[in-house]
């Protein structure tokens, strides 16, 4: 098989290599094209996945290419996992949000929204060319924020295009591995929108476990969600909500952290991984440790200034393992490719699933997964507080999603001001005056 990498010169790029070298199984993924716009930085991550290869006899064959036509084309299965603007863009969405007084993390809030409206018409475009193309290829979406690309995509490719994400199933094992389980054996209650959602329950052969976590509050502050959203609001909310909400629950506090701190967390990445990439130029420099050490730093530092209002410190080593969105990905192109029937946490139109949504919107729920594709399982409703929180958010989807087809600025305004994390039209307003003055790829909104 064919895999196609939207994106291939990507910092994370070789986590789904190293998944894929794991997989000796009959149906593998035999051959990955790697496509992005910089040649140095395809060129760099090529370097990396050689000497991950080193010594596997059966390593996928790998091909950089700067012609997306070239890497469309036979493809089996097609990964989107591109950054419009790259790191500097998500610096600056950060930056602009933050001297409006309102959060600007790359998916929730202001900078989710600044970032949908650049990444939304670079993904439709692609989406009608691997119709064109590649009309029988599977999308599997990485690229941020990841419900709303999906369903922008899905508008041209149907259920064709699943987007992924690693949040609820790291959650998931947390929790299972918390109460003694072995997280292969839960079958997760997982409901929402991407990072946007909660576990209500985790099943174990018929018995949900959940309760016994919650009626414990030694226990339920022993991990991560625990010490971060604190044991006395998860036993009101009666579930462990995803570590995104952290950004809707603890608003005020987070905006003060991401304002105090030394530099927002996309300019830390973008100095860190122009850091690697111009390492891993100088032909003598061992590529993939550079790489490994990169990546730790970068995961140790996940979502530090959350922790920090937390007063939670650093991660758990246990919390910094391998085994994220690329062994979802791998489970998911296993199922499809092959017929093996299992059950993941996906991003896919919502169908019947949640009366609150209509049959097209994207939502974050399990899913059955075999050779026709994945197909949402049925859920109990949503509690009125989550209801009010999906709704406004899909409802700011909608409008990042019109804004992009019409170019309306108007439309982009009501985008901003309808999200529950800003708190005035007239900052709103603001914001896209500030997003348009700093993102020439946003010229585009220059309608009513």
């Amino acid at each position: 098989m064919k895999l196609t990498i939207l994106g291939g010169g990507g910092f994370r790029v070789p986590l789904v290599y190293g998944a894929l070298l794991a997989d000796h199984a009959e149906g593998r993924v035999t051959a990955v094209t790697l496509y992005d716009t910089d040649a140095d930085r395809l060129d760099a991550i090529a370097r990396v996945l050689a000497d991950q290869a080193e010594g596997v006899p059966d390593a996928p064959a790998v091909l950089g290419t700067t012609e997306l036509d070239e890497a469309l084309r036979g493809a089996d299965f097609i990964f989107s996992a591109i950054r419009v603007g790259g790191l500097e863009g998500r610096a600056a969405d950060e930056r602009v949000a933050l001297d409006e007084d309102v959060l600007g993390q790359e998916t929730v809030g202001a900078g989710g929204i600044a970032y949908g409206l650049r990444t939304v018409p670079v993904a439709v475009d692609l989406a009608r060319r691997i119709a064109r193309l590649a009309p029988h290829a599977w999308v599997i979406n990485f690229t941020n924020p990841a419900g709303l690309v999906t369903e922008a995509m899905s508008r041209h490719l149907g259920d064709r295009v699943i987007g992924i994400c690693d949040s609820p199933v790291g959650l998931g094992r947390r929790i299972a591995r918390t109460l003694g389980v072995d997280p292969e054996r839960a079958s997760i209650d997982y409901v929402g929108l991407n990072h946007l959602g909660w576990v209500r329950g985790l099943h174990v052969d018929g018995r949900d476990e959940l309760p016994r976590l919650l009626a414990d509050p030694h226990l339920l502050g022993s991990f991560e969600e625990g010490k971060l959203f604190g044991t006395d609001w998860l036993q009101s909310l009666g579930a462990i909500p995803n570590e995104y909400l952290h950004y809707y629950y603890f608003n005020r506090e987070a905006v003060r952290a991401y304002q105090e701190a030394e530099q927002t967390r996309g300019a830390y990445l973008r100095d860190q991984q122009e850091g690697f990439y111009a390492r891993v130029k100088d032909p003598a420099a061992p590529a993939f440790p550079a790489w490994d050490r990169t990546r730790a730093e970068r995961e140790a530092t996940y979502m530090s200034e959350n922790r920090e209002v937390a007063g939670v410190g650093e991660r758990d080593e246990s919390d910094l393992e391998s085994g994220g969105y690329e062994q979802v990905a791998l489970a998911l192109m296993r199922a499809v490719a092959r017929n093996e029937r299992t059950s993941l946490i996906l991003n896919v139109r919502n169908r019947t699933t949640l009366s609150v949504f209509d049959a097209d919107a994207v939502i974050e729920v399990p899913c059955l997964v075999d050779a026709n594709g994945a197909h949402p399982v049925g859920v109990d409703p949503l509690p009125y507080h989550a209801v009010g929180l999906v709704a406004a958010v899909k409802a700011v989807e909608r409008a990042v999603l019109d804004a992009a087809a019409s170019g309306s600025r108007a439309t982009a305004v009501q985008a901003f001001a309808l999200h529950p994390l800003v708190d005035s039209v007239s900052v709103a307003r603001r914001l896209v005056d500030g997003y348009t003055k700093v993102h020439p790829g946003l010229a585009y909104l220059n309608r009513p």
